[in-house]
């Protein structure tokens, strides 16, 4: 039985990180894709654990190799998915996620349909200005680009499955977990793994 795609979008700031982090440590048997980048790796952060950090050579020649299931340009830097450790994952039957944005979950769609879309949104452009402020990561000027990038991302929310408003933490958490339980519960999932169950019951005369 394969591992469920699903893909976590949100304008930058409104706690897609935490929530997805917290859902990973709240449930067995679903993991996180790392992404190469090539942005500048903050303090905090760490290689190979947040991103795999990479030169831009480096990712172009990813790119001419056809390493990434999905690849985009945000603020100048690049960010891709490894296709080969997705595959691999989801063949093993756990369930990944991809941190992405809209372009990445546009790419995703075409290669896997059945994957799942997941929004996440703010409960308001104060609350999001609010937060990208107090992370005190960017200068005001980079704070704008990304609040006027929110309204780009808003316009592709039509495109997901499901939208989670990061209004109360615990709430938004106890959604995402609804999200990806009921995907488990899904047809295709429970007929392979019951599959000699419903062998059984074809048997009867």
């Amino acid at each position: 039985m394969k591992g469920n795609l699903f893909v976590v979008a949100a304008p930058s700031g409104a706690g897609k990180t935490t929530l997805v982090k917290a859902l990973v440590n709240a449930l067995d048997n679903i993991t996180v894709s790392i992404s190469h980048t090539t942005r500048l790796k903050r303090p905090d952060e760490v290689d190979g654990i947040n991103y795999h950090f990479v030169s831009k050579n480096t990712f172009e020649d990813m790119i001419k190799n056809h390493a990434f299931l999905e690849h985009a340009t945000i603020f100048d830097n690049y960010y891709g998915t490894s296709q080969q450790w997705v595959k691999d994952t989801l063949d093993q039957g756990i369930d990944v996620i991809l941190e992405i944005d809209w372009q990445g979950h546009h790419q995703i769609k075409q290669l896997f349909p059945e994957s799942l879309g997941i929004f996440i949104l703010p409960p308001s452009l104060a609350d999001l200005r609010d937060r990208l402020t107090k992370r005190n990561q960017d200068h005001p000027e980079v704070i704008e680009q990304r609040l006027a990038d929110a309204k780009k991302t808003l316009s592709h929310i039509h495109e997901f499955n499901y939208v989670v408003v990061n209004d109360d933490f615990n709430h938004a958490l106890s959604d995402l977990q609804a999200i990806v339980k009921a995907a488990r519960l899904l047809q295709p999932h429970q007929t392979s793994r019951f599959e000699n169950l419903i062998n059984k019951f074809s048997e009867l005369p």
